[in-house]
């Protein structure tokens, strides 16, 4: 598979211009993209050309796979990035793999990492979260199921649907949670605009176009929870209820509450002295 530019064409690397000339079967997500990026990039396929995306892509993976296993350079390409983020790929990959093919990449741009470099948010960790679902429902519940995430979240999302996402996030995760809209990235009218979810969402409330990547900030640290002897000691019953010894019982209560071990032991023999 290879890496295509997410916009700038001179951002392709030589070795897509290699592959695209030596490849048997070129497999594309859109042929008409393949044949302005070959047409920009003054390459000439080598081999037969056909079309992979998600309509096709269940029925057309087992003829590739019968290509490769008798010898075929097979080039698979979409339409900007890499293959199988969000895009046609996995499939093939994985029956390849399947087959004991050999499976490799030629590397290229990544609207995801480049938008993490540009957000100025934390990239030391990050989860991509690709496109959320299409119903205002099932876009609400997958946010939530990732409220407390920590690390930095990155996003696809169609530019008619922008507003409603980042009001959908300003909800859940909060509105002065610090984010990114990175738009056009790479294009001519590249833009990131950057602030608290709640302001971006009234701005593109106002209409934005192009190709959209947001990054949103991870959850902040929780306050570890305070808890009171009274408390201590029921943690510390409750686990020897359940079969745990007093020493290990007073060990994980101490580790749960974020305390010495000898604060929750003090605890447990002071209600003992004062329990009737």
């Amino acid at each position: 598979m290879a890496g295509t530019p997410i916009g700038d064409v001179s951002d392709a690397p030589p070795r897509l211009v290699e592959e695209l000339a030596g490849a048997d079967v070129i497999a594309a997500e859109d042929t008409r993209r393949l044949r302005r990026l070959t047409q920009a990039l003054g390459v000439q396929p080598g081999g037969r050309v056909v079309s992979y995306f998600e309509g096709n892509e269940a029925a057309r993976t087992p003829e590739l796979v019968e290509e490769l296993v008798g010898g075929a350079r097979v080039l698979l390409v979409t339409d900007a990035g890499m293959p199988s983020v969000s895009d046609p790929g996995y499939r093939l990959v994985a029956a390849a793999v399947e087959k004991d093919i050999r499976v490799t990449a030629v590397p290229g741009p990544s609207a995801v990492l480049t938008a993490l470099a540009l957000s100025g948010l934390p990239v030391d960790r990050f989860c991509f979260e690709g496109f959320l679902p299409r119903k205002a429902g099932e876009r609400l519940g997958r946010l939530r199921e990732i409220a407390e995430e920590r690390r930095t979240l990155v996003y696809f999302e169609a530019p008619h649907r922008l507003a409603v996402t980042l009001e959908a996030m300003a909800s859940v995760f909060g509105e002065q949670r610090r984010a990114a809209v990175c738009r056009e990235l790479t294009k001519t009218y590249e833009e990131v605009k950057r602030g608290p979810l709640g302001e971006l969402a009234e701005w593109a409330a106002a209409g934005v176009r192009g190709e959209i990547t947001v990054v949103v900030e991870g959850a902040p640290e929780k306050a570890p929870e305070e808890f009171d002897a009274e408390e201590l000691v029921r943690r510390v019953r409750a686990r020897e209820d359940a079969g745990e010894r007093r020493k290990e019982a007073i060990a994980a209560v101490a580790v749960e509450a974020g305390v010495p071990k000898r604060e929750v032991f003090d605890a447990v023999v002071a209600f003992k002295r004062g329990a009737p």
